[in-house]
C-alpha cells in the first residue's frame, strides 16, 4: 500500500488510529434525541478507521469503481462519517443528500450525479422507494437500521436492499485501499438551488481535508470541544466541527439535528466550549424564553455565519460568550471577523491570500456604503475556479472575469469591513426603505408569545416597481401570551413605521433547509391574504 497521506480522509483516520487508537474523537449525543434514555454513540479513531474499512469493502463488492458515485442520506449518525471515510479509501465519490428530501428533488440529485448506489437510514426508505424506478442507474441501496428511531419502517421498503449494520459486522481484509490523488473528487455537494436547479459542486479530497485547518482560523485550542446540530450534509458542519475535530484531535459533539431548546443542556453535559450557527438559527435560539441560568454554561465562542446585528450584543450578554463571525460558501471565498475586532454586524474581511470586494455590474469596486455583489478571487490577480458537475456553463458563469460571484449583495465601510445585505434578487424595499429584517425579527422574537420567526417579502399590493410588502412568518409559543394585536403593538413600539410587517403569517413551523436556512418559497406557496392564518393590522 502507498504511503499514507493525512490530506486524504481515509488515510487520516488510519494514521490517527495508529497514533491515538482509543481517543474518543466523536460523540453523537442522545440527550436531545431521547432524553438520554439510550447511550451516546462514541467513536474512537480506531472505530472510525475500522468501520470505514468495512464499508469500503462493501462498496468494492458492489462494483463501485474509482470515481463511482453513491448518495449518502441520513441524519448525523456516526455511520455518515464512516461512509465518508470509505469513499476516500476507495477513491469513490459520496453525494450528501438532506434526509428530508423526497420526490422529484431526490430523483434529481441521484440522477444528476449519476449515483450507482445509495447509503441511507431506514427512515429515508419510503421516499427512496417512491422514486426508485425513476432512477434506473441506482443499482444498490445499503440501509442503516436505526431501530425505529424516527418511527417504524414498512418492511416492504427494505426489499432488495443491503443491511449496513450487517456490513459493519462482517469480516473483511484489514486494509482496503486504492491509489487516490489529492485532486481526485471525494464529494459532490449540491447548492440550495435558490436561483434554479441545484448544482453539484465537485469537492476534491484535498479540499475536504483542508477544512480541518479552519479550526486555526476559529481559534480552536486543544482543550476546545466543538458542538453542532447542523446536518453533515451541509458544508458548515463539516468545516466548523467535523474536519477540525478529526484533523486537530478535538472531541467533537453532534446532535442528530439542530435543537434550540436543548442546545445549552447538551453543551453543559458534554463540556462543549464552542458551537456553530447559521443566520436563522440565532433568531430561533434568541426567541426561546429566557432562563436565569442562560449564562451559566461551558461555552466561550460561537462560530457564527449570519448573526443578525440587531441581536448580536444581546446574544453575547445573555449566553455569556463571544461571537466569531464569518462568511463563506462551498464554492470558495471566505471572510471573518475575529472576536473583539471590527464593528458589530460585519462578517469581517477577506482571509489571507484572497481578495474579497464588493463589485457593481461592470466589475468596478463599489464606493463605501454602496450595495454590490460580494466577489472574491486569489490575491495577485489569480482566477477563482469552481467545478459544477456536468455543468461547465454554470462553472464559467460563476467565475466570470476570474471573480467568484457569490450571488449575495453587501457593502463595505470606510475601514474595509464587509457587511451582508441580502441574497441577489431578494432584498426587501418597503415604501422606499430597505428593510433590515434582523431588526424586525429581534422585536418579534423577544415577544413571549413567539417561538420562532422569519421575515420575508411579497409583491407589494401597491404594484410599485421594486417594492415589497413585509411578511413575518411566526410560530406561536405554548400558553396564552400570543396575540396578533400584541405582536403589532410591540412592532409599533420598537420599529420604524416602514419596518412594521404588512402581514403576520402564523404557522406551526418555519420550513428550513439542512443548514437551518428558512425556505421562503414554501412560505410563499402557503401565503394568501385571505387565509385564516394570515393577519394584518386593522
Amino acid at each position: 500500500m502507498a504511503e499514507l497521506n493525512e490530506k486524504l480522509l481515509g488515510d487520516l483516520l488510519r494514521i490517527k488510529a495508529e497514533q491515538k487508537p482509543d481517543f474518543d474523537v466523536l460523540t453523537f449525543e442522545h440527550l436531545s434525541l431521547d432524553g438520554g434514555a439510550t447511550p451516546d454513540e462514541v467513536r474512537t479513531y480506531s472505530d472510525l478507521a475500522t468501520n470505514a474499512n468495512q464499508i469500503a469493502a462493501a462498496l468494492i463488492s458492489q462494483g463501485l469503481d474509482k470515481g463511482g458515485r453513491f448518495g449518502l442520506m441520513m441524519r448525523n449518525h456516526p455511520e455518515y462519517v464512516e461512509s465518508m471515510g470509505a469513499a476516500s479509501m476507495t477513491g469513490s465519490v459520496f453525494v450528501p443528500i438532506d434526509p428530508r428530501t423526497q420526490g422529484e428533488k431526490l430523483a434529481y440529485f441521484l440522477q444528476n450525479s449519476e449515483c450507482k448506489g445509495l447509503i441511507c437510514a431506514d427512515y429515508c426508505m419510503q421516499a427512496v422507494h417512491e422514486i426508485r424506478t425513476d432512477v434506473p442507474t441506482l443499482e444498490w441501496i445499503m440501509v442503516l437500521d436505526t431501530s425505529g428511531e424516527a418511527g417504524e419502517v414498512d418492511p416492504r421498503y427494505l426489499d432488495n436492499t443491503l443491511s449496513l449494520n450487517q456490513i459493519l459486522e462482517a469480516e473483511v481484509e484489514p486494509t482496503i485501499s486504492r491509489d487516490v490523488e489529492l485532486q481526485d473528487p471525494l464529494a459532490i455537494m449540491f447548492t440550495s438551488g435558490t436561483t434554479g436547479n441545484p448544482k453539484g459542486i465537485v469537492i476534491p479530497n484535498e479540499r475536504l481535508s483542508g477544512m480541518g485547518m479552519l479550526g486555526f482560523i476559529f481559534g480552536y485550542t486543544e482543550t476546545d470541544r466543538p458542538y453542532t446540530g447542523l446536518s453533515l450534509t451541509h458544508g458548515n458542519a463539516m468545516g466548523v466541527t467535523l474536519m477540525p475535530s478529526l484533523g486537530l484531535g478535538l472531541r467533537g459533539v453532534f446532535s442528530r439535528r439542530f435543537t434550540k431548546s436543548k442546545l445549552l443542556d447538551v453543551c453543559r453535559l458534554h463540556g462543549c466550549t464552542t458551537f456553530s450557527l447559521l443566520g436563522g438559527m440565532a433568531t430561533a435560539i434568541y426567541s426561546e424564553p429566557e432562563r436565569p441560568d442562560d449564562g451559566e454554561n461551558s461555552l466561550r465562542l460561537v462560530a457564527s455565519a449570519g448573526m443578525p446585528g440587531a441581536i448580536w450584543e444581546s446574544f453575547e450578554k445573555r449566553f455569556n460568550l463571544k461571537i466569531f463571525e464569518w462568511y463563506g460558501a462551498m464554492e470558495g471565498g471566505m471572510a471573518f471577523k475575529p472576536v473583539g475586532e471590527g464593528p458589530v454586524g460585519s462578517f469581517g474581511q477577506g482571509m489571507p491570500g484572497f481578495e474579497m470586494k464588493i463589485l457593481d455590474e461592470n466589475d468596478n469596486e463599489c464606493a463605501v456604503g454602496e450595495m454590490g455583489e460580494i466577489c472574491s478571487r486569489p490575491e495577485a490577480g489569480g482566477s477563482a475556479e469552481v467545478e459544477y458537475y456536468k455543468n461547465p456553463k454554470a462553472s464559467e458563469e460563476k467565475t466570470r472575469g476570474g471573480w467568484l460571484r457569490s450571488g449575495d449583495m453587501g457593502y463595505r465601510n470606510e475601514d474595509g469591513w464587509l457587511f451582508f445585505g441580502f441574497r441577489k434578487g431578494g432584498g426587501i424595499r418597503h415604501n422606499g426603505d430597505f428593510v433590515n429584517t434582523s431588526f424586525v425579527e429581534k422585536v418579534i422574537a423577544e415577544h413571549p408569545g413567539v417561538k420562532d420567526v422569519f421575515v420575508y417579502g411579497i409583491e407589494a399590493a401597491s404594484g410599485a416597481p421594486g417594492e415589497s410588502d413585509v411578511v413575518a412568518a411566526l410560530v406561536p409559543s405554548d400558553g396564552d401570551s400570543f396575540s396578533t394585536a400584541g405582536i403589532y403593538s410591540a412592532c409599533r413600539a420598537g420599529l420604524e413605521s416602514n419596518f412594521v410587517p404588512s402581514y403576520l403569517q402564523v404557522v406551526t413551523e418555519i420550513p428550513k433547509t439542512a443548514s437551518e436556512k428558512p425556505q421562503t418559497r414554501f412560505l410563499l406557496e402557503q401565503f394568501s391574504k385571505d387565509a385564516d392564518n394570515v393577519f394584518t393590522e386593522r
